[in-house]
């Protein structure tokens, strides 16, 4: 099953929505710290709801340790950026990939997309670098339509 990474996310809400699509799809979901607010933040738990119990949680104190987890354990390290040209959707999914997130405000640093596998893109037409106005995509809902692309192509649920 592909594990979904956040590297340092910074509002709560966001990430509750992950840890509970995370639930519902049996989904590891590993944080790197620093985190933008504490894990038993109200907001956190409210989006979250009462699916924290089955969310299989991971956290790494750093980049460096992360890693050292993913080292150990093997996979590809898929990384969503907008610093892409590869469509999430015309690759072919892996049980053991790795998909990684950046931050909501500034996304992956430069300096971390070397350690990556490959690098993944979510098409918008009407994204700015287009001629549209929508810079990006929410970060749960950027999971959401990679984590449940993987999924299907896994052919899991």
């Amino acid at each position: 099953m592909p594990r979904v990474v956040l590297f340092q996310p910074e509002i709560p809400p966001n990430t509750g929505n992950v840890a509970r699509s995370c639930a519902a799809t049996c989904t590891e979901l590993h944080l790197i710290e620093p985190l933008g607010f504490q894990i038993d933040d109200r907001t956190l738990k409210r989006a979250g709801l009462d699916y924290w119990p089955w969310v299989q949680l991971e956290h790494h104190a750093n980049w460096e340790q992360f890693l050292e987890t993913r080292r150990q354990r093997g996979g590809r390290l898929l990384a969503l950026s907008r610093h892409a040209s590869e469509p999430y959707h015309r690759i072919q999914y892996r049980a053991d990939d790795w998909l990684l997130f950046g931050r909501e405000s500034s996304g992956l640093p430069g300096e971390l997309l070397e350690h990556v596998d490959q690098r993944l893109l979510i098409p918008m037409p009407g994204s700015v670098d287009q001629g549209g106005g929508v810079r990006s995509l929410n970060l749960a809902t950027s999971v959401g339509v990679v984590l449940f692309e993987a999924l299907r192509q896994l052919e899991v649920g």
